[in-house]
């Protein structure tokens, strides 16, 4: 869209890999679009494309993972970001446990928590989950600036296309 690239091509959001289980089956998915919502209480926003693997599983689950990658991870990141888990098993090529929930949570990722799904509102081509954390979970303290982002990964060639 034109009118917003000017706006956003000056972003360079936090990535995130999202998880999740339901009905027998496992999916994640690499995210751009995700933000904390709410204060009192903590709520947390992800959006997931219709068009992705996750999206299906996700929309029966109660409750999702949500990971922050290292800058240095670009090959999960890539993993998560650039495969689809209609042609592969993509927690069969990463280290992983499941968690509360049987959410699989990344072994890799610097931090992570797993979220109850509140609600989920539809917005075009992405529908938001809202979260309340319930559990969670980080490594050693790392600067900002070593944390996964837009910028890190625009060389991915997405799994499925947008829409």
């Amino acid at each position: 869209m034109v009118v917003m690239d000017g706006f956003t091509d000056l972003l360079n959001p936090p990535m995130y890999v999202v998880t999740a289980n339901a009905s027998g089956q496992q999916a994640g998915c690499l995210v751009g679009f995700a933000s904390q919502s709410s204060l009192e209480p903590v709520r947390f926003v992800v959006w997931l494309s219709k068009a992705n693997h996750t999206y299906r599983v996700a929309r029966e689950a109660r409750f999702l993972g949500v990971h922050l990658l290292r800058r240095e991870q670009h090959e999960l990141a890539e993993l998560f970001g650039g495969q689809t888990g209609d042609r592969i098993d993509k927690f069969a090529r990463a280290r992983w446990q499941p968690r509360g929930e049987d959410v699989p949570v990344l072994d890799d990722a610097c931090a992570w928590f797993i979220g109850r799904v509140e609600e989920r509102a539809d917005w075009g081509d992405h529908v938001g989950f809202c979260l309340t954390p319930v559990e969670g979970g980080a490594g050693e303290p790392l600067a900002r600036r070593s944390v996964l982002t837009l910028g890190d990964v625009t060389d991915l060639s997405p799994g499925h296309p947008a829409s």
